[in-house]
């Protein structure tokens, strides 16, 4: 922490050369946010990217201006003071951060920053006595409200309506790909393959205690299994397929949830209490499977929940035969 900054300042107790310094330091983070979001959109959606790097400029015009006001009234040396060093002054997501958002989120991101940016100027404004800062900080606030309206500028300048819809469409699809694809295949895995050591388990021993104990190794076990398989066998570089990391998370999460569905009721002392519940669980379970295929994977949804409920019925048959066996 600097001098002078080894509390966190209120941002009534700032002078007026700090709330300066803190604008300029305020517009430099956010136009190396601006420029992260066009360096990560770049290579799939070059329009959006062009509208990142058309905010980069804007603030960096913000930031030339400012500095050229405190150069005027305070001299060259400019206070290092930054948001963490204000007192419930607004936070950005660090760069690093920022790269892991997709592009509807990069967009409500930067709306949300304009927001917050707006607000500053107007509390700095209210509180400067200097004609020639009040008047900047002020047309600087203004500026930030119009972002909005420069903002469909620039991408009615680099996203026509063509452009938007398949740039959406391609964010969809990774959205599926990353996300969907591998939370789905967790899921089927998790509540189908569950489905025969489970109840196996149940009516070999019609212990409820055993059952659960069963179902809660085999579920967690699966999701740990599904999760590192999905991370280590694509790394999404050559396949397009995204993050290996969020895909693991993905598989690994809903396969557990997938056999804690059934699992779960066998926390009831009564055992046929507990296995109609599980029963019934599991019948939602197979139908959220088939709506998810319909949803995001365009399965026809009688054909999705034929396979889904088919194979489903299967393994429970065995389940059931070798555990009543």
């Amino acid at each position: 922490m600097i001098a002078g900054f080894t509390h966190r300042r209120r941002f009534a107790d700032l002078s007026e050369q700090e709330v300066l310094a803190l604008a300029i330091s305020s517009e430099e983070d956010d136009g190396s946010i601006y420029r992260s979001f066009a360096h990560r959109l770049r290579a799939d959606y070059p329009a959006s990217a062009a509208v990142f790097d058309g905010m980069a400029v804007e603030e960096d015009e913000h930031r030339h201006r400012l500095i050229d006001l405190h150069r005027a009234r305070f001299g060259e040396v400019i206070p290092l003071i930054r948001r963490d060093h204000v007192a419930g002054y607004y936070a950005r997501r660090p760069v690093w951060l920022t790269e892991n958002l997709g592009l509807d989120r990069m967009r409500s991101e930067a709306a949300g920053m304009e927001a917050q940016a707006e607000k500053f100027y107007r509390a700095a404004a209210a509180r400067t006595t200097d004609a020639a800062t009040r008047k900047l900080l002020g047309d600087l606030a203004a500026a930030e409200a119009g972002h909005e309206a420069t903002a469909g500028a620039l991408e009615a300048q680099h996203l026509g309506t063509a452009v938007r819809g398949q740039e959406d469409a391609g964010a969809r699809r990774q959205f599926i790909l990353t996300w969907v694809q591998p939370g789905l295949a967790g899921l089927m895995d998790g509540s189908v393959s569950t489905l025969a050591p489970i109840f196996a388990t149940a009516f070999a021993t019609k212990d409820s205690h055993t059952t659960l104990l069963v179902g809660l190794a085999a579920a967690v076990g699966a999701g740990i299994s599904m999760g590192f398989t999905e991370a280590a066998h694509d790394d999404g570089v050559l396949s397009g397929r995204g993050s290996p990391y969020k895909r693991g998370l993905a598989s690994g999460l809903m396969t557990a949830v997938g056999g804690l569905g059934h699992a779960l009721p066998y926390l009831l002392a009564d055992f046929w209490t507990a296995t109609i519940l599980a029963m019934v669980v599991v019948f939602f379970e197979l139908w959220a499977i088939a709506w998810i295929q319909n949803r995001y994977m365009e399965t026809p949804f009688l054909r999705a929940a034929l396979q889904v409920v088919v194979g489903g019925a299967l393994v429970f048959a065995a389940g059931a035969l070798i555990g009543g066996g």
